[in-house]
């Protein structure tokens, strides 16, 4: 079976899309190539980067990047997933994409409160995601069946 092309997209690629490229790559390995890209690339936020290491899953050594240096490849994707607040408005449209999906998630580097409270929610955004991921690869199997 051929695997799915996915792709992420938020700002800066440094939390919400670094989540989903993880938890997809860590769930369904066998049925999607995944990436993620950001708009405007920044840092990796470090409380993704606690928080899916507390579940198992070391995203400390991955790096932002850019959509555009992702699309410019030779392969196109099948579908493109934006988590940004705002909405998709602002992504670019990206050829040759047969779906594009929006899932509305907080940014981490919005959250406020003392570093446990910010931990709190970035544990609840990366719980949130992975929940959307496992709903979603569970209808995506059962639309290829």
């Amino acid at each position: 079976m051929k695997k799915k092309r996915i792709l992420f997209v938020c700002v800066h690629n440094s939390g919400r899309s670094q989540i989903a490229e993880a938890w997809l790559k860590h769930l369904a390995p066998d049925q999607f190539e995944v990436e993620s890209a950001g708009l405007l690339p920044g840092q990796l936020n470090p409380l993704v980067v606690t928080v899916m290491k507390e579940a198992g899953i070391d995203i400390s050594g991955n790096r932002t990047k850019s959509i555009h240096q992702v699309i410019s490849g030779e392969k196109p994707f099948d579908t493109v997933i934006t988590l940004c607040e705002q909405g998709a408005a602002g992504c670019p449209i990206i050829p040759g994409v047969k779906e594009t999906l929006h899932w509305n998630f907080p940014d981490p580097a919005g959250f406020t409160g003392s570093e446990q409270e910010r931990l709190i929610q970035a544990r609840r955004l990366r719980d949130e995601i992975k929940q959307k991921l496992e709903a979603w690869i569970e209808k995506s199997a059962k639309q290829s069946a």
